[in-house]
């Protein structure tokens, strides 16, 4: 099967039971010595990534849950779901309701510098609403057009969807009178227009202008979609029109869902080097969109506060230090089963070695941390050029040492009882281990991790004649 070298394979499978599978050098395309019996039951396909000119990053084996795309059977043939659009499509909503949340962390992230307090709510008042401590609420309508659109005009549906909300909001009190009004759209306006007269901050701008602007469309369009807004404009008085407009801002062309990624960039600038900022970025945004689910199941509704995000964003910025790497928790929250496992050397190591199951099970759990967060560090190219394998060579001294010590102290006729409490020893010198692959790393679980890969290799094991016991493995491989 030809493939494109910058590419990753991808074998779905269970993901809550295997990792991610690190391919590095010689290893380049290999299967995790566990798997060689399952590889009938995935299904592969290349996807490409970008590699940095990192060696050690050529190619990462990932796995995740087995989804075949379906396909519909008609008289005319196969056809794919995905190259189809059908009237009730929910794609616009979709990508509003993203854009909402999106938009949301960006304006967030540029208030943050004010240093006041504030708490973004989504869906509450209106689309996003930040209420900022000793101040008016500022009330965001947001428009997102994902194809091209014609300027916001004097009878754009847009425009009057959005008053007409206000409208009825300060009527029934549910919006706060001196709250500022916002319409964000990705459109633009035409010069003259009352949207034009309502832009934030500009010199042209001209309430008066604009009401009379819009009071004219209430008077003499036909748009049925507009009328009941075209109503409700027209029975307030000349002041009431006045005080509302002057609350309003239009803020047009703004960037669409795609390209809010460079303003989101943008933003994050300081809290990482150029290289890292996707990352960075896309851990942060995990984190939001969390953080959004949350707050639109709660009742009460509960606010996402200022000081959350500004310690999210700190931590992620220690956490990309230059000492340090990121640590993801969605990882570290996976159940493991050690049945996938059974064969693997690593746990065939510590079966010899007399431990407990739950002991076993631990090891599973610290392989698979270890072997899907390095597998993330590398996609990401976030690990300096042969920093990995100067990782595994001090495991593998520090083990060594450690190794040798108990070998003399057994001796090479020691009986096998000898022979696993020393194994034993070496096992609890594993659980106990603290060699992080950078300073500012306090996860100890990807040390335990990273030493059970290398066991799993046969690089390094725990019962003193480890190597000969297990040899029917390594000949059982080689001949397979």
């Amino acid at each position: 099967m030809g493939h494109d070298p910058n590419s990753t394979l991808i074998c779905p499978t269970e993901f809550e039971c295997r990792p991610p599978i690190e391919v590095e050098d010689s290893r380049l395309h290999s299967c995790p010595p566990a798997l060689p019996n399952q590889l009938s039951h995935f299904h592969w396909r290349w996807v490409p990534i970008c590699l940095h000119d990192n060696p050690e990053a050529e190619s990462v084996l990932e796995r995740g849950p087995s989804k075949k795309r379906d396909v519909t059977v008609s008289d005319t043939g196969p056809t794919d779901p995905a190259s189809t659009m059908t009237t009730f499509s929910a794609v616009d909503p979709a990508l509003g309701y993203l854009y909402q949340a999106r938009f949301a962390l960006l304006e967030a992230l540029r208030r943050l510098g004010d240093e006041r307090p504030f708490s973004i709510f989504l869906e509450t008042l209106d689309d996003v609403v930040f209420d900022q401590d000793g101040g008016a609420l500022d009330l965001l309508q947001l428009k997102h057009h994902r194809v091209g659109t014609a300027n916001l005009t004097d009878s754009s549906t847009d425009l009057w969807k959005s008053l007409r909300i206000w409208i009825e909001g300060r009527s029934s009190g549910t919006i706060p009178k001196d709250a500022r009004l916002f319409l964000v759209t990705t459109a633009q306006v035409g010069q003259g227009s009352a949207a034009a007269y309502l832009r934030t901050s500009d010199q042209d701008r001209d309430v008066q202008a604009a009401v009379r602007a819009l009071l004219s469309t209430a008077t003499t369009s036909q748009s049925s979609a507009n009328s009941a807004a075209y109503s409700l404009f027209r029975k307030l008085n000349e002041d009431d029109r006045i005080t509302l407009a002057s609350v309003i801002s239009i803020l047009p062309g703004v960037a669409g869902i795609t390209d809010l990624d460079r303003e989101l960039r943008r933003e994050i600038w300081s809290a990482a080097r150029q290289q890292h900022r996707e990352a960075l970025l896309s851990r942060l945004e995990g984190w939001w969109y969390g953080r959004v689910v949350n707050q639109l199941r709660s009742s009460p509704v509960e606010p996402i506060l200022s000081e959350e995000l500004q310690l999210k964003l700190d931590d992620l910025r220690d956490q990309f230090h230059q000492d340090a790497l990121p640590i993801d928790e969605e990882i570290f929250d996976v159940g493991v089963d050690l049945s996938p496992y059974a064969e693997s050397h690593f746990v065939q190591q510590l079966e010899l070695s007399g431990v407990n199951k739950r002991r076993i099970l631990r090891a599973v759990q610290d392989f698979y941390r270890a072997f899907a967060q390095r597998s993330r560090w590398i996609r990401e190219d976030l690990l300096e050029l042969g920093e990995l394998g100067r990782y595994e060579r001090r495991l593998t001294e520090e083990w060594e040492i450690v190794f040798e010590q108990i070998a003399d102290e057994v001796g090479a006729d020691a009986a096998e009882e000898t022979s696993r409490q020393a194994a034993q020893r070496l096992c609890k010198w594993v659980e106990d281990a603290d060699i992080p692959i950078r300073p500012r790393i306090s996860e100890r679980s990807l040390t335990r991790g990273s030493l059970h890969m290398l066991a799993d290799e046969m690089r390094v094991g725990w019962h003193p004649h480890f190597r000969e016991r297990l040899r029917h493995l390594l000949m059982t491989e080689a001949a397979s």
